[in-house]
């Protein structure tokens, strides 16, 4: 009977340490699946972050670009502008210079009239 009574408390405590390491073993899987868990959504934290950085970076360069065709428009209007500025400032000394080469012709004209004129008066005398 006492052999009886140690393997039926033998038994009863290899069970009860077997429902130990099993409770174990589940709390040890639990924990890991936790942490599994939260390095998944660490990883997925940082990739969504590194996803934001590269859109940030493509705004950038598109925001750069536009910049860059604002300025190229910009300096082509100045540059038009500047030709065409340039154009009117030689139109107008052209119209200076046709009014000057006009007034000398003019000028010219009446001192030819004035000479023949008197050239006329004196061969009449």
């Amino acid at each position: 009977m006492l052999a009886l009574s140690f393997s039926f408390v033998s038994c009863r405590e290899t069970a009860d340490k077997a429902n130990e390491a099993a409770e174990a073993a589940a709390d040890a899987a639990e924990e890991a699946g936790e942490a599994m868990g939260d390095a998944a959504e660490g990883a997925m934290d940082k990739a969504g972050e590194a996803v934001d950085a590269v859109k940030e970076a493509g705004d950038d360069a598109v925001d750069a670009a536009g910049d860059a065709v604002d300025s190229a428009k910009d300096a082509a209007g100045n540059a038009v502008d500047a030709v065409k500025d340039a154009g009117n400032d030689a139109a107008d000394k052209a119209k200076e210079v046709g009014g000057d080469i006009k007034d000398a012709a003019n000028k010219t004209a009446d001192k030819a009239k004035e000479a023949a004129k008197e050239v006329e008066d004196k061969v009449k005398n």
